[in-house]
C-alpha cells in the first residue's frame, strides 16, 4: 500500500488516534487541518519581517543556546545532519549546517523562515513535537506528506524560565542509510542539549537568585528552582514545576523554599544555628563588645551587626 493510501486508511478509523501519538498526529493532519498527503507544495514561508519578529520572540533563549547549538552540530554535522532552532510556532530561526549540504536541506525546506507546524506540514518532527510537547523522532514514512518521507527528524521541546513552551531543537537528516542506533544517539543528544539551553536561560533570567536542584531530581532532568534573598522560590523550570507541583499561582502568592526543599531547608536551619553559636560565643568572650568580637571573627563591625540582627542576637556594647 502506498504511503498516502496508508495514511488515508488509518485515519478513517475513528479509534486510530487512541492507539498512538503518531496516528493521532496523522488524524489531526487529515481531519483538523484538511491536508492532502499527496500535496507537493513547498513549505509555507514567512516574510523577512515575520522572520525577524519570530527571531525576536525567542532572542533570550537564542542567546543562551549559541554554544550548545555549536557543540550539537559538531557532534552530528559530520553524519550529514543539520541543526534547527525553532520558535513555538515551528519556524526555524537559527540553523547549523555544512555549506556542502545547504542546497540539499534548503530543497527539503529545512531552512530558516519556513513553517514546520502541523497545521502546514502535517505530521513532522518539529510540528508534532510542539503539538505533543515532548521529545520524539519522526522517521521517514512516519511523516504525513509523501514529499517528506525521505526525512528523519529528532526534536525536543524547549521551555522558557516561566515553564512555558517557547521553542524546539531539531536535528534532521535526509540520508537513506541513517542507522536506527545512530538515531537513538541523536535523540539522547538533542534532549540533553535542550535541557542545557533551558538551564542556561533559567540562570540568565534569575541572575541574583540561588539556583538549586528540585528534590529527588538529577541535574540532567533540568528540574531547577530559583530562590531569592528571602528564601522564597521565585522561579521554577518546567521540569521542576512538574516534579514539585508548582504553579504560577503558588509563585505569585510567595512560596517559601522550605515547603518544597524540606531537606535543604532543614540543613540551612542547622547551618544558621551553628553560625548563631559561633557569633554568640565570640560576643561572650568579648564581654558583649561588638568591635572586639568582630575583630576576633575577622569581619567588620557592620557585618557582625547585620549577622546579629539576622540571627536575633542583641548586645549593649559596641
Amino acid at each position: 500500500m502506498k504511503h498516502a493510501e496508508l495514511v488515508a486508511a488509518v485515519t478513517s478509523d475513528p479509534s486510530a488516534s487512541c492507539r498512538s501519538a503518531l496516528l493521532a498526529s496523522w488524524a489531526r493532519s487529515m481531519t483538523r487541518y484538511k491536508l492532502d498527503p499527496y500535496d507537493q507544495s513547498p513549505p509555507h514561508r514567512l516574510t523577512e519581517q515575520e522572520l525577524r519578529e519570530a527571531r525576536q520572540s525567542v532572542e533570550p533563549l537564542l542567546e543562551a543556546a549559541g554554544s550548545t547549538l555549536d557543540r550539537l552540530f559538531q557532534a552530528v554535522g559530520g553524519a550529514g545532519c543539520c541543526v534547527l532552532f525553532t520558535d513555538k510556532n515551528g519556524v526555524p530561526v537559527e540553523r547549523r549546517g555544512h555549506c556542502a549540504d545547504d542546497t540539499t536541506f534548503e530543497g527539503w525546506g529545512l531552512w530558516t523562515g519556513n513553517v514546520w507546524s502541523e497545521r502546514f506540514e502535517g505530521t513532522n518532527g518539529i510540528g508534532t513535537c510542539l503539538a505533543e510537547q515532548r521529545a520524539l523522532t519522526i522517521h521517514r514514512d512516519q511523516h504525513f506528506h509523501v514529499r517528506n518521507i525521505g526525512l528523519s527528524c529528532t526534536v525536543a521541546p524547549i521551555h522558557d524560565h516561566r515553564g512555558r513552551l517557547a521553542a524546539a531543537l531539531d536535528v534532521s537528516s535526509c540520508r537513506e542509510d541513517l542507522d536506527e542506533n545512530f538515531v537513538k544517539l541523536i535523540a539522547s543528544a538533542v534532549v540533553d542539549a535542550a535541557r542545557r539551553i533551558e538551564a542556561r536561560h533559567f540562570r540568565n533570567a534569575f541572575p541574583s537568585a540561588r539556583i538549586v536542584l528540585a528534590p529527588d531530581a538529577d541535574w540532567g532532568s533540568g528540574a531547577l528552582l530559583a530562590i531569592g534573598a528571602d528564601d522564597l522560590i521565585i522561579g521554577a523550570t518546567s521540569a521542576a514545576r512538574a516534579a514539585c507541583g508548582i504553579t504560577d499561582a503558588m509563585l505569585e502568592r510567595e512560596l517559601p523554599a522550605q515547603e518544597i526543599l524540606h531537606d535543604v531547608a532543614a540543613e540551612a536551619e542547622e547551618l544558621s544555628l551553628a553560625e548563631r553559636g559561633v557569633v554568640h560565643r565570640a560576643l561572650a568572650r568579648a564581654n558583649g563588645n561588638v568591635s572586639a568580637a568582630a575583630k576576633a571573627l575577622g569581619i567588620s563591625r557592620a557585618t557582625l551587626h547585620r549577622k546579629m540582627r539576622r540571627l536575633g542576637l542583641q548586645t549593649v556594647r559596641n
